[in-house]
């Protein structure tokens, strides 16, 4: 099984820092294959709690090299949530890429670990008969400290669903649980490995060297 990397972290930054450089990214360096796979930015202010700053995915398997090239560039500039990343932020920022693993159908929406699964939830609004579905990665309910059941309301009202939730409805909902490996990567720690195996920093329009 492909396990997530530096080297898949760094692919990301690269494809980020090529994109406001209006230049190609160097050649992934990491081996192939096809995963699930989600790319998460967050911001760092003023040394405090990192913030989402974007985060998007697929749950799909997609070769690697073309879905984190393509997620990094989503989940960075079209995540609806937030003002697209711009050039100057990216010393503040650090990049979490997820591989997905080991899918399985919970028994209920309570059959998940939390720490352990991330959640795909899917069930029919009552209200209007829309189809709906969302999904959080395994970190985010441990992060914010939500028991089984806040989580699944949570990701109710993330699918779209502003009704009153009830224990029926939660009852209906078909939960698949998945697993996921990580790593995480700062925009310093980018830096030092640029400059390690390539022989100088990134150079970025739009940023000043002594910012990074």
């Amino acid at each position: 099984m492909v396990a997530a990397n530096r080297e898949m972290a760094v692919y990301c930054f690269d494809t980020l820092v090529a994109h406001y450089n209006s230049d190609d990214a160097p050649p992934a360096a990491f081996d192939e294959g096809q995963h699930p796979l989600f790319v998460t930015w967050k911001k760092v202010v003023n040394g405090g709690e990192p913030r989402l700053r974007g985060c998007i995915g697929t749950l799909e398997a997609r070769y690697l090299v073309n879905g984190f090239r393509d997620y990094a560039l989503t989940s960075a500039l079209r995540d609806r949530r937030f003002p697209p990343i711009q050039a100057k932020e990216l010393p503040t920022l650090e990049c979490t890429v997820s591989i997905l693993t080991n899918y399985e159908t919970a028994n209920n929406y309570l059959d998940w670990e939390v720490g352990t699964h991330g959640l795909i939830i899917e069930f029919t609004d009552p209200n209007n008969n829309v189809r709906r579905s969302a999904t959080y990665l395994p970190e985010v309910a441990a992060h914010e400290g939500w028991t089984k059941e806040e989580a699944i309301d949570s990701l109710m009202r993330k699918a779209g669903y502003s009704g009153h939730i009830t224990e029926s409805l939660r009852k209906s909902i078909q939960v698949t649980r998945y697993q996921s490996t990580l790593f995480t990567l700062t925009y310093s720690d980018y830096v030092s490995y640029v400059r390690a195996t390539r022989g100088a920093a990134p150079a970025i329009n739009g940023v000043k060297p002594g910012n990074y």
